[in-house]
């Protein structure tokens, strides 16, 4: 009996063993704890680095070294046939520009041009948008109608816009005829060139500018409208003195994008005059800041011309965003002191 009593009872070894073994287990347990921890404190911290990586990377090589090797080319003469022959001029392409009739009528046309096409297509925007604020039958087909033109490509808006605009069979013409008045040169007037370029402008880019102010609209809330019928004011009244308020620094934002995308036109003028490439007319009478950076650095191959041309028109874009954080800042300002 006393050796079957032995044999059943566990050893003190085989009693020590086990506490050991869950102190063992236990241990690797909480080191494996430790190492998830870590992984998951890395994975937090690091992760969304590697998500934007992506794009820095690609901003590096399509966006950083292509403004700065512009940079370093404005300042050289360096020919577009040989990239690599550099000649160290410092400012002299900048100083040149201070003397060349061609860059400010380029930059006397790309205003003249933005202007005629920003004003009437943000007020025309705004219109439609505060039509389409209230409730319409198929309120969601005059959306896409209105996002329709902006969808389109560039050449192709310009290339029917050169058949309305067309000299002896355009579409224009035949209607200014109608009416009694003599056709109009389109291509080959000084002003009228630019009503033409500005008139593909405003048609792309109005229904964009449009929804924008539907989207700010639709964000006021109900109860100013609905303060303001109380007070007895009419729908125009409420536009001005609830709707137009509001959206105040919405109109700041599409007049400095409208502004940056006048100042950068290129497409619409060269395709408007094809045969006229990039001087912009016989004249230079529509020739933008874009198509003369493009004839200098194209057509007559100076790169490093073109480069300070670039950088110019960089540097005018960069007083356009101080201009407008100035002017958000006093509006932040007034709101601040009126509320």
């Amino acid at each position: 009996m006393a050796s079957e009593y032995q044999a059943a009872a566990p050893s003190r070894t085989e009693e020590g063993a086990a506490p050991a073994k869950l102190a063992a287990g236990q241990t690797a347990e909480a080191r494996a704890r430790a190492r998830r921890s870590r992984r998951y404190r890395r994975d937090m911290r690091w992760s969304p680095y590697a998500f934007i990586a992506p794009f820095f990377a690609f901003f590096a090589a399509f966006g950083l070294f292509p403004l700065l090797y512009t940079g370093w080319a404005s300042l050289h003469r360096v020919e577009l046939t040989a990239p690599t022959e550099m000649e160290w001029v410092g400012l002299r392409n900048f100083s040149r520009l201070l003397d060349d009739q061609f860059f400010w009528n380029a930059l006397q046309n790309t205003v003249t041009i933005g202007l005629l096409s920003t004003v009437p297509q943000l007020l025309m925007a705004l219109g439609i948008a505060h039509l389409l604020n209230y409730r319409l039958r198929g309120s969601m087909f005059f959306r896409v109608a209105a996002l329709t033109p902006y969808a389109t490509s560039v050449a192709a808006a310009t290339l029917v816009f050169v058949l309305l605009f067309g000299r002896d069979y355009g579409m224009i013409n035949w209607a200014l005829g109608l009416v009694g008045w003599d056709g109009v040169d389109w291509q080959n007037g000084t002003w009228t060139s630019k009503l033409a370029v500005s008139a593909i402008v405003i048609w792309r880019w109005t229904g964009y500018n449009a929804l924008i102010y539907l989207a700010a609209m639709q964000s006021i809330p109900a109860d100013l409208y609905e303060s303001a019928a109380l007070d007895g004011a009419s729908r125009w009244q409420q536009f001005v003195h609830v709707t137009l308020p509001s959206l105040r620094p919405t109109i700041l934002f599409t007049c400095v994008v409208s502004t940056i995308g006048a100042m950068q036109l290129f497409g619409e003028p060269l395709l408007f005059n094809g045969s006229a490439g990039a001087s912009g007319g016989a004249g230079h009478q529509f020739q933008t800041l874009g198509l003369y950076l493009y004839e200098q650095g194209w057509v007559n191959l100076h790169l490093g011309r073109a480069s300070a041309i670039a950088w110019t028109m960089f540097l005018i874009l960069l007083l356009i965003g101080a201009v407008n954080w100035l002017i958000a800042r006093r509006l932040r300002k007034s709101e601040g002191a009126s509320a």
